[in-house]
Formats: C-alpha cells, structure tokens, sequence
C-alpha cells in the first residue's frame, strides 16, 4: 500500500475545508437562508466527487495532486485573469443568492437536474484529462522533462482540462437556479481565451515538439469552431 503524504494530506484538507465554508458564505448569506437547496445541490455536485478525486490522487498520483493545489502564478498577464476570474466567482456566487432570496428570475427544473448532470459529466472529463496528463500543473509553465500529450482528449482538442472547466463552471449558476449569476458566468470563455492564448505562446517557446503537435491537432477548445 502507498505510502500517505501526510504534508499533503493536511494541505489538501484544509484548502477542501476552505473552499467548502466560502462556497457555504458566499452563496446562504446573500440568500439569507440555509433553505436554499439549490445550494445544497451545488455544494454536494462539486465537493463528493472532488473528494473522491483529490483521494485518489493523494494515494495514485500524489505529485500532481501537489500541481494541482499550487496556484501562484508565474506569468503576469495570468495573474490578471486570475484576479478578474475571482470578481466573476463572488459576483456570480453572491448575486445567485440574492437572486434566491428575492425571486428575480426563476429556471425550471428540469434545467437544474441538466446542468447538475453536466457538472458531473465534466468531472468525469476532468478526470480523464488529468490521468491522461501528469504534467497537468494548475499554473503556466513548462516543466523539468515534460512531454507533449497527443493522445486521447488530447488528440481531439489542444486544451481538454479548459473544455471541462467551461462545461463545469457554466453550470454552476444553473444548478443554482440563477439566470443573473448564468449571465455573469459568461465572462469565463472570454477570460479563457486570453489564458489560453499566453499559454500556448510559453509552451511554445518552452516545449520540445508543441509547434508540431498544433499542427496536428488543430483546434484549441471546441472541435471544428476554435
């Protein structure tokens, strides 16, 4: 049996735990109430399976699992679209729970059942990306021996781990019940775009072999559109 990073065992834990009480804060505050179950459903669609991944790869993979919860960025324009990413993520958060509590607008369902359905469905995604890829770092750079991945999702799109995130990140609001906070969450493509593109000129520049695989695999995010 592998032995357990305790180190990154109670690092893991405690960045999970803080992102639990600040999805809790940030989404029953402005609701002003814990009957909100559409909360409820985000919160329990996002943390289960994040939990069982984060477990699996402490005990399968535990180097990128320390990648992974690294995220200070080295490159400046990042930092920016870190920053504005931020904004987009309380002000989508707290404008849903707003929205809750004073009935704005009001999604049926069957869309909510859809979008939590996607969340994990891009989990899934997510995590095949990242057994796929173990130099799947959370910030840009190139690493010690890194290699290119033209396999799999890879083979499909350049930047399979972005497609999931879009998936996920734009059904947050919906599993919400928030057509203010979808509105809000359309930024994130935007956002994207200009991560992707700085990311795309450093592995350039810094990876053996990535010229050729963009002229192999054509298209960035969405087969046949970018």
């Amino acid at each position: 049996m592998a032995r357990i990073n305790m180190q990154l065992l109670a690092g893991a834990l405690t960045k999970y735990l803080m992102g639990l009480v600040m999805f809790g804060l940030l989404l029953f505050l402005p609701a002003g109430t814990l009957n909100y179950w559409n909360a409820w459903l985000l919160i329990a669609a996002l943390f289960g399976p994040m939990l069982i991944l984060g477990i699996v790869l402490l005990v399968k993979s535990p180097d990128l699992l320390a990648k992974r919860l690294a995220s200070k960025e080295k490159e400046s324009q990042q930092k920016t679209v870190v920053a504005l990413s931020a904004l987009m993520f309380l002000a989508s958060f707290i404008l849903a729970g707003l929205d809750y509590r004073y009935g704005w607008t009001s999604l049926p369902s069957w869309m909510v059942w859809t979008a939590t359905g996607i969340m994990l469905l891009s989990y899934l995604m997510y995590a095949e990306v990242m057994r796929e890829n173990a130099y799947l770092s959370r910030t840009i750079e190139v690493q010690e021996d890194q290699k290119v991945i033209d396999t799999g999702l890879y083979g499909i799109v350049r930047h399979p781990m972005y497609f999931a995130t879009t998936l996920l990140f734009l059904s947050f609001p919906l599993v919400l019940g928030s057509g203010i906070g979808f509105v809000i969450f359309l930024v994130q493509p935007f956002l994207l775009v200009k991560r992707i593109r700085n990311e795309e000129e450093v592995l350039e520049k810094g990876l053996e072999g990535y010229a050729e695989y963009k002229k192999k695999v054509k298209y960035r995010l969405i087969p046949f559109i970018w």
